[in-house]
């Protein structure tokens, strides 16, 4: 508003000038309203003495004829994104990624599990669930194995220790009108879903089937919904807030499935049994074949997934919407014999490590990326992870782009040194690193994949970005050969 044609200004930023909602509703509005970016520096180490990484950029309000210039070199554009290829738009949800990926069940009340490391006495011993148990084997039925984030990276057989009460989407009264009280259920649910709230007169209680377990809930949990807000959340006290029934029925079919911590400080996709309840501190991806594994643990997701999610401390957030949803798949990806080859020779390599040294994903991970660490079997796992990459690359035809990983500094502007030792004399801070593709490399990957997933959305006619998307368009995919489980 305040430049005349021609004028032009001068942003001095984080880098995140050019991510998310920063770069949507800046440099991308600019872009498509008449501005052209024509000198931008995206890592510029500050010369004073803060320790800070900026983004330096340049626009002018309307077009500019010559070529632009991007990290001291001359290119022919620059993008909102601060690429030298693609366009400045935000990614779309694929209709292809749709009905596949999910959070894990929000809970909300620790009553429903049984746990000998709880705390807070909010959590039942698991020797009272082994006494319910054999006081009745019906209650077995409504137990299930229950995975949060911190079993997936710990464990090093993503082990669980928790167990939950699961009452899934029943109904908490019988009816009376002929017929199993689930079949009166799915009879009412369009009723209770229109209304929002569960009739009070619906006819005698599931206290009947697992009376012991309804008690359980009804004493450690029901009081605590009672102080929430969500209306529907305090009439159906004795299920999940958010019971995930899209994802029970996704996994239906599946004996496995794909599950990563939502937040985390390394990229680690693993298989974990479909029968497990998985918490909302968890990103479930409902396929169990060794090619779509393959395509999801390698570089290539890694380095869109950092770039299109948010971070909470220095870790990962991924979200499905943002990171999967939006995700342009190699083209058949899922009948590749080659990507299935080095996706099942990875995940089992890896799985043998854990165990032998008693190491889950975090700390494997943490070895992983240590330039100290040269033993024999990380140096393997990072040889079949390069393998894996470059089948990857491979079937999107994207040859040049293969080349040697490195060990770069995780955060270029990291300290020096680190707190104060006790004789007072500052000790070295041992600095994070990464073993990656150059800044380069990167960001040619995001480019292209920005790109296609352009291309994506033209050919299925979607031009809205995936917040926005059509939840109703589903496209089936092909099955691959090989499962997991």
């Amino acid at each position: 508003t305040l430049l005349k044609p021609g004028g032009c200004f001068g942003l001095i930023a984080t880098k995140t000038i050019g991510q998310g909602d920063t770069r949507s509703t800046g440099l991308r509005w600019i872009c498509l309203h008449g501005g052209t970016i024509y000198r931008a520096t995206k890592r510029l180490k500050w010369p004073g003495e803060a320790a800070v990484v900026v983004s330096i950029v340049h626009a002018v309000r309307g077009e500019l004829a010559g070529l632009r210039v991007l990290n001291e070199r001359e290119v022919s554009k620059i993008t909102a994104y601060l690429f030298y290829e693609g366009g400045h738009e935000d990614p779309v949800a694929l209709e292809a990624n749709e009905d596949k990926s999910f959070i894990g069940s929000y809970i909300l009340g620790m009553g429903f599990t049984f746990d000998d490391t709880d705390k807070k006495g909010q959590a039942s011993s698991l020797a009272e669930m082994r006494r319910l148990i054999a006081a009745d084997s019906a209650n077995q039925e409504r137990i299930f194995p229950y995975l949060g984030g911190e079993e997936i990276n710990d464990s090093p057989t993503h082990a669980h220790h928790r167990f939950v009460i699961n009452f899934e989407d029943f109904p908490l009264r019988r009816a009376e009108v002929g017929g199993s009280w689930l079949t009166a259920a799915v009879e009412t649910k369009r009723e209770w879903v229109r209304s929002g709230v569960v009739p009070v007169d619906y006819p005698d209680p599931v206290a009947e089937d697992w009376p012991e377990l309804l008690e359980i809930v009804r004493q450690r949990v029901k009081p605590e919904r009672a102080k929430i807000s969500d209306e529907m959340g305090r009439q159906i006290w004795w299920r999940f807030l958010r019971a995930r029934g899209e994802l029970k029925s996704a996994k239906s079919k599946l004996k496995g499935m794909m599950a990563l911590s939502r937040h985390s400080p390394h990229w680690g996709v693993t298989m974990v049994p479909s029968s497990s309840v998985l918490a909302d501190s968890t990103v479930v991806i409902t396929i169990d074949t060794y090619p779509p594994f393959s395509a999801l643990q390698s570089r290539v997701h890694e380095v869109w997934a950092r770039f299109m999610a948010s971070s909470m401390k220095d870790d990962l957030r991924y979200t499905p919407s943002d990171c999967f949803e939006t995700f342009p798949f190699p083209l058949d990806y899922e009948l590749s014999e080659n990507l299935a080859a080095v996706g099942e020779t990875y995940y089992n390599y890896r799985a043998e490590l854990m165990v032998k040294t008693d190491k889950g994903l975090t700390k494997t991970y943490n070895r992983f990326h240590d330039p100290e660490d040269q033993k024999p079997d990380i140096r393997k796992l990072r040889e079949l992870h390069a393998e894996m990459d470059a089948a990857v690359l491979e079937a999107y035809g994207w040859l040049d782009l293969q080349e040697p990983c490195d060990f770069e500094p995780e955060f270029a502007d990291e300290e020096e040194d680190d707190d104060t030792a006790l004789d007072g004399r500052k000790k070295p801070k041992k600095k994070k690193f990464r073993l990656r593709w150059r800044d380069e490399i990167r960001d040619k990957l995001l480019a292209r994949l920005l790109e296609l997933n352009r291309q994506r959305a033209a050919e299925q006619g979607t031009v809205v970005p995936a917040m926005e998307r059509d939840e109703s368009k589903t496209k089936k995919k092909p099955e691959a050969q090989e499962r997991l489980f």
